[in-house]
């Protein structure tokens, strides 16, 4: 088969997987609104290079991904669909791009397994069907490593080093800075490893930190040009405080156990985890760049790994540049198990059963919650949860059936791998994209009725009207963005670059105000003469003023 026709296959199928149904469900806050809502404002400002929040600006992210999220919203309106359709996009050239690498550095069967696993791992897979920066920021670490490995083994030595600090240079002007952090630290963990630069020259390394900061230096430059060094320092200054903020403090109700990526990828990366377990110490045979590609995966792999377990705010994508190295070194064990006659090891085949079997029982355990609220809900003591558990969500026990079926189908697959290895791990991968593809539909909607769904059909009504609306004593941007707000004329609503709340609650305001909260801070808001009660749903309680 010639190469394009390959390339045009996985193309299609990674379309086919990521492209439909991405506004199937509404943004979740705080993440995927945060983005979308960054680059509405830019769309209605019409100001491209500063970030802005309630057209307040906005330091915690640079510009890349939402970018991206203006132009797809350029293309498709503002929406979920068009906040999600950059990732699908990566997506669909990530798994082309997998394909390509493993190609390069191993071979065709190992290439075409790292597509498959990629594309049927649990986060991997979801994630591009999501609208946070985490996979396109991925991706340019991943392709920005790739290029320091062509560094040390092709003639093109200038070529490489320069895209892989321009690659670098797109990660940090997507997420920040700790693209630099881990880059670096691989490259310590690799000199170490190697006992020397082994190839790499200081004039490469003066290259690639060359283009990691240039694409970064451009939009700074361009942004304090068009409005001021003052704009620029300020930037600067708020973005490295919360960066070293995040690394050093615990987000409220983000905190975590050492282990807890541990678990995350063990568990969330079903199947491909699973393989790592299957790694022997013994070096295979082959090229060198197959090893050396082999080390700079385990390298990155650790270093992921152990930083943000280290790190105090523990979030599940904080981890995901992970799923580079975890599914390329699941790939290689696949390819060796499905030609060498090698045996599965027990403890692999162990974890596959377990894992798939507990994500089994948890998919069949949701209807069953759903349908006996009443007998958990006596259980819980926060009360914000039990009224979200109140939600209306129309639940059968035939739903169940899902989870049944995922369990039996792993235990069947899994098993019949001990037969026929190579037939097994597809059945395996076919039964997850079947399954990923229910989660997302069916699932996760009524999931979202219970987290949000009243929240976003409060804004939802606001949408066009000249009125206030700000959520009391708990974040969101979801108000933002589905009331389709628009800047505000009247000073008097900010205040040293905050929303004035104050103001909106005892000021002389000239629009009607509105406001949300949780149900637990509810006594506090019902002492307000001025606010009026609406009313309550699935923990949100809504008021309005009076005057």
């Amino acid at each position: 088969m010639p190469n394009f026709l390959k390339y045009l296959i996985i193309a299609l199928i990674g379309g086919l997987l990521f492209f439909p149904f991405l506004g199937h469900v509404h943004l979740f806050d705080w993440d995927e609104i945060n983005f979308a809502e960054c680059a509405r404002e830019r769309i209605v400002s019409k100001d491209y290079l500063r970030a802005q929040i309630d057209f307040m600006p906005f330091w915690e992210k640079p510009p890349v991904f939402i970018w991206m999220q203006v132009l797809a919203m350029k293309m498709f309106g503002v929406g979920a669909y068009a906040a999600r359709f950059p990732n699908a996009f990566m997506g669909v050239v990530t798994l082309l791009t997998l394909f390509y690498v493993g190609k390069k550095v191993v071979g065709q069967q190992v290439a075409t397994w790292w597509v498959a696993l990629y594309a049927a791992t649990w986060l991997p897979h979801f994630y591009f069907k999501s609208g946070i920066i985490d996979p396109t920021f991925n991706y340019f670490i991943f392709v920005a490593f790739f290029q320091v490995h062509l560094l040390r083994f092709s003639g093109f030595k200038l070529k490489h080093a320069l895209l892989a600090g321009l690659f670098l240079g797109l990660a940090v002007l997507t997420k920040g800075p700790v693209a630099i952090l881990v880059a670096a630290l691989s490259f310590v963990v690799y000199i170490i490893a190697n006992r020397g630069m082994n190839g790499f020259k200081l004039a490469h390394l003066i290259i690639i930190a060359l283009g990691a900061f240039a694409p970064f230096l451009l939009w700074m430059g361009a942004a304090v040009a068009v409005h001021g060094f003052a704009y620029g320092s300020w930037f600067l200054r708020e973005f490295i405080t919360y960066q070293i903020r995040l690394f050093s403090t615990e987000d409220a109700d983000h905190g975590g156990p050492f282990i807890y990526h541990f678990l995350v990828l063990l568990i969330g990366c079903f199947p491909a985890s699973a393989f790592l377990f299957q790694y022997t110490r013994k070096r295979p045979t082959g090229q060198s760049n197959t090893f050396d590609f082999s080390r700079w995966m385990w390298i990155l792999f650790w270093v992921v790994l152990l930083l943000f377990s280290i790190v105090k705010t523990k979030i599940v994508h904080y981890s995901s540049l992970c799923y580079f190295p975890l599914t390329f070194l699941a790939a290689v064990q696949v390819a060796r198990l499905a030609n060498s006659g090698i045996k599965l090891k027990k403890v692999v085949k162990i974890l596959l059963l377990v894992s798939g079997s507990l994500l089994g029982v948890l998919i069949a355990a949701l209807p069953v919650v759903g349908l006996n609220k009443g007998r958990i809900i006596p259980m819980i003591q926060d009360p914000f949860a039990v009224a979200n558990l109140n939600a209306n969500v129309s639940w059968s026990y035939m739903e169940c059936g899902w989870g049944l079926f995922y369990l039996i189908a792993v235990w069947v697959s899994v098993l019949y791998i001990g037969k026929n290895f190579r037939k097994g791990i597809i059945a395996l991968c076919v039964v997850q994209l079947v399954i990923i593809q229910v989660t997302v539909l069916h699932f996760t909607p009524k999931i979202e009725m219970y987290s949000q769904g009243a929240a976003i059909e409060f804004f939802q009504g606001f949408e066009g009207k000249n009125v206030y609306i700000h959520s009391l004593d708990y974040k969101s941007y979801a108000y933002l963005f589905y009331a389709k707000k628009q800047p505000i004329a009247n000073a008097a609503y900010y205040n040293d670059g905050k929303i004035n709340e104050d103001w909106l609650l005892n000021g002389a305001i000239d629009h009607p105000a509105y406001f949300i909260c949780k149900i637990q801070d509810e006594h506090q808001y019902m002492l307000f003469p001025q606010l009026e009660k609406m009313g309550e749903k699935n923990g949100f309680v809504f008021f309005r003023r009076k005057n």
